[in-house]
């Protein structure tokens, strides 16, 4: 047998050859399918969004003050020894000063004293006890679990206040009768100035010595320890000066309160002046009116070797919080989209142009576009095409009117411009001269000039 000779095949049936190839058919399919599912990528779906969802902000309603005994109180005119207090002065109260009564006046009360309990020294423009005095605001301190307290007096040329020494033992001093203690000082030791109007008692405010505590009234009521005044030298805020008596170029001070102090939940900062009767005028977010005094005669000053004055009766005080205040609670109020502006009028259509008269030294527009061109100028834009308007045919001269004795100019007549004579002269259309008739001698040459 020839292993080179070919093996000759039976032959096969049609039906066969029709199954094979139907199974064929379906296999390349089969394979063709999964060779696309194996390239095609399946994206996972995206998470669904989160809904977060804002609780609304919740209103805020001061606590209500206690009854406040308000009095008029006649300064030192030395510093006073310092006293030991078992708790904190109340929140700062709201008074406006009024104008200036004449010029070197100073502002001086508007804060708490000691009269046996904390009592609000009224606010009121005086002078100088004597020329060269200045005023001194009083002092707190927050040392250990009790409050150094040394009061507003004047001070003599020359003479600067002298914070208490650590080392200077004190004596707590014993309350007037029917006196209830207040809650004792919370927050950072040292010194400080009460809390603006409308926090819960017993906070304190960490200050620079020498800070008036009229500089609370506008700031935000504190539900926490935070808060806390910085002194600006110059536009820059500065956190290491402990003593503005002294500084001459602190105009402004800085109160700062983290979210976690005030009320509303939000950050707080603002620049007040250091002047107390400028800071006392601010608008205040929570409005809690000091009182006024029942009596205008002033008490004097308390000390500790002799007993307290005679206070009047205390007096309601009430808190409402004031826009300032609701603008501060509610921060995205004022992220808002505003309005949208009204849509503006249409715009006039522009008068039609008045006809030009080209004098003699004219330019037709075109050409003065490529002398603009050569000459190295910007070109203008080329003009809008005007829309065509139909040629109005001449009106007809209307009959004549007999004249008015009295002839008044219409109200919108325009009043013709004078044409210069030169400028009439170069438009004056020259008349039509006659045809010259030719000489004589010129008509014998052409009779001449013909064939014969």
């Amino acid at each position: 047998m020839n292993p080179f000779e070919p093996i000759s095949r039976a032959p096969s049936h049609p039906l066969a050859d029709r199954a094979g190839l139907r199974l064929l058919a379906q296999g390349g399919w089969a394979l063709a399918c999964a060779l696309g599912l194996s390239a095609c990528v399946v994206a996972p779906l995206p998470p669904a969004p989160t809904v977060v969802q804002v609780a609304p902000p919740v209103a805020y309603v001061p606590p209500p003050p206690a009854p406040v005994v308000s009095v008029y109180v006649e300064p030192p005119l030395v510093q006073p020894e310092p006293i030991a207090v078992a708790w904190a002065p109340p929140p700062m109260l709201v008074e406006a000063p009024p104008p200036l009564p004449f010029a070197g006046a100073i502002w001086i009360g508007g804060y708490w004293v000691w009269e046996g309990n904390w009592v609000w020294a009224a606010g009121r423009w005086a002078p100088p006890p004597q020329p060269g005095y200045g005023w001194v605001h009083p002092y707190y301190e927050h040392r250990g679990n009790l409050v150094v307290f040394v009061t507003g007096h004047w001070s003599p040329p020359g003479v600067v206040f002298v914070p208490p020494p650590p080392s200077l033992s004190l004596t707590v001093v014993v309350a007037g009768p029917g006196v209830h203690p207040g809650p004792a000082p919370m927050g950072p030791q040292g010194v400080f100035v009460p809390p603006p109007p409308g926090p819960r008692p017993g906070l304190v405010v960490p200050a620079p010595v020498g800070t008036p505590p009229a500089v609370v009234v506008s700031a935000a009521p504190v539900t926490n320890v935070g808060m806390h005044i910085q002194a600006n030298v110059g536009n820059t805020s500065v956190t290491n000066v402990t003593n503005i008596s002294n500084v001459t170029n602190i105009t402004h001070l800085t109160i700062v309160a983290p979210p976690s102090a005030t009320a509303s939940g939000q950050a707080f900062q603002s620049s007040v002046p250091a002047q107390a009767h400028l800071a006392a005028a601010l608008p205040a977010m929570v409005h809690a009116q000091a009182p006024v005094p029942i009596s205008a005669q002033a008490i004097p000053s308390f000390a500790p070797n002799r007993p307290p004055a005679a206070l009047p009766a205390p007096q309601a005080v009430h808190a409402a919080v004031t826009p300032a205040w609701q603008a501060h609670l509610n921060p995205h109020a004022n992220n808002a989209a505003p309005p949208a502006p009204p849509a503006p009028p249409a715009p006039a259509a522009p008068p039609a142009p008045a006809p030009v008269h080209a004098g003699p030294g004219a330019v037709p527009q075109g050409e003065a576009h490529v002398h603009e061109h050569e000459a190295g100028l910007p070109a203008r834009p080329a003009a809008e095409p005007a829309a065509r308007v139909a040629p109005v045919a001449p009106a007809e001269p209307a009959a004549p009117r007999p004249q008015n004795p009295h002839p008044q100019p219409p109200a919108a007549a325009q009043v013709p411009h004078p044409v210069p004579a030169a400028h009439a002269e170069a438009h004056k259309p020259e008349p039509a001269h006659p045809a010259k008739e030719a000489p004589a001698h010129e008509h014998h040459e052409d009779r001449e000039r013909e064939p014969r």
